[in-house]
């Protein structure tokens, strides 16, 4: 039977998403939770990786067992043994050939930025930025960045193709916090903070508009700008209709 589960998690407790030997990571977390239901080894397959320090409001997985075990009854039993750091919020019988990373259509990831007077307790969970954000000037380089481009200079690694579509970025204000919003398909590694530390280079006058256009349009150019902090970021949707 297989099963998809929806699921937050604290990323400052966890080495990332990815199983990795001898570390922490939410992966194996829920592995070895439904290993223990399952009597039998399970593995999962996740909608995406996250980074050591990413954190995630919405990320999926799927995973499949030897049982019919109720949808309910299923969630309780992992959120019992995976908390507090990890929290299944919806759990469900999916078809055999559904599948959590290739079945994606659409995913959101979050950027939050605290402005204000310096707090330890947002530390792990925040961009600490000790500087006035101009939300018009973000809102400038974001429309830079929409679209479909060759995104070689914002990810880490190496791939065959770069190419991708950011449907939207979007920048909320709220008091002292900013959140920066990003809508597309997929995202490579490091994509997102590569993308924040770009736009906050901006924002400082670190590069013009000009030098981002080339980054974005020209695959001969190779130009490496700020990479924002992992703290900052949350995997706030995967969408599979």
């Amino acid at each position: 039977m297989r099963y998809l589960i929806r699921f937050g998690y604290d990323g400052s407790h966890f080495y990332g998403f990815q199983r990795l030997k001898n570390k922490v990571s939410v992966q194996k977390t829920l592995e070895d939770a439904l290993t223990i239901i399952n009597k039998k080894l399970v593995e999962i397959k996740g909608a995406g990786r996250t980074d050591i320090g990413v954190h995630a409001n919405c990320q999926c997985a799927h995973f499949d067992l030897d049982m019919n075990i109720p949808e309910g009854r299923l969630k309780k039993a992992i959120n019992s043994i995976v908390h507090p750091y990890i929290h299944i919020v919806e759990c469900r019988k999916v078809s055999h050939d559904f599948h959590a990373r290739f079945s994606v259509k659409k995913k959101k990831y979050v950027y939050k930025i605290w402005c204000g007077a310096y707090d330890p307790k947002k530390y792990d969970y925040y961009l600490l930025y000790d500087k006035k954000l101009d939300v018009d000037k973000l809102k400038v380089c974001a429309s830079v960045l929409i679209g479909k481009h060759d995104f070689h200079n914002f990810v880490s690694g190496s791939r065959d193709n770069y190419d991708m579509e950011i449907e939207n970025i979007e920048i909320v204000e709220n008091g002292e916090e900013v959140d920066i919003v990003f809508t597309g398909k997929s995202f490579y590694r490091y994509m997102v903070r590569n993308l924040v530390g770009a736009m906050l280079d901006y924002h400082e006058g670190k590069c013009d508009i000009l030098l981002l256009q080339k980054m974005l349009n020209n695959k001969d150019f190779d130009y490496q700008l700020s990479c924002a902090s992992a703290k900052g970021l949350y995997l706030e949707g995967v969408y599979y209709g």
